[in-house]
C-alpha cells in the first residue's frame, strides 16, 4: 500500500511538472505578442507624429495663401468679406423625423373575446 501511494505521489509530480511546462511555453508566447503588440502601437504612435507634422507643415498660413494667389484664376475664389456671411436664421435647418407609431389601441365595439359589450 506505501509503495502504491508513493507511485501515486509520483504520477501527480510528474503530471504537476508536465502542466507547469505547459504553463510556461504558454505565458512566454503570450508575453512575446505582447511585446510585438507594443512594437506596433509604437510604430503606429511615431506614423501619427510624423503624419501631424506633415499636416501642419501643409497647412501653413503663408502657404495656403501662396496657393490660393496662384490657383485665385483658376479656382475663381472671392475674398473674405463680412456681408458674405449668412445669418442665424437664414440656416434652413431639417426638420425632426416623425416619430413611427407603437403599441397602438385598436378601437372597435367587440370586446376582447369578440362578444360586443352591453
Amino acid at each position: 500500500m506505501k509503495g502504491f501511494l508513493h507511485v501515486l505521489a509520483a504520477m501527480v509530480v510528474m503530471g504537476l511538472a508536465f502542466w507547469a511546462y505547459q504553463e510556461n511555453y504558454r505565458t512566454q508566447a503570450a508575453l512575446r505578442e505582447v511585446r510585438d503588440l507594443h512594437d506596433q502601437i509604437g510604430l503606429a504612435h511615431s506614423r501619427i507624429n510624423m503624419l501631424n507634422a506633415e499636416w501642419a507643415y501643409l497647412n501653413r498660413p503663408d502657404r495656403l495663401r501662396d496657393l490660393a494667389d496662384i490657383n485665385f484664376e483658376r479656382l475663381g475664389l472671392l475674398p473674405m468679406l463680412p456681408d458674405a456671411f449668412g445669418k442665424v436664421d437664414q440656416v434652413a435647418y431639417p426638420l425632426p423625423p416623425f416619430l413611427p407609431l407603437g403599441n397602438s389601441v385598436n378601437l372597435s365595439s367587440q370586446g376582447a373575446d369578440g362578444i360586443e359589450p352591453l
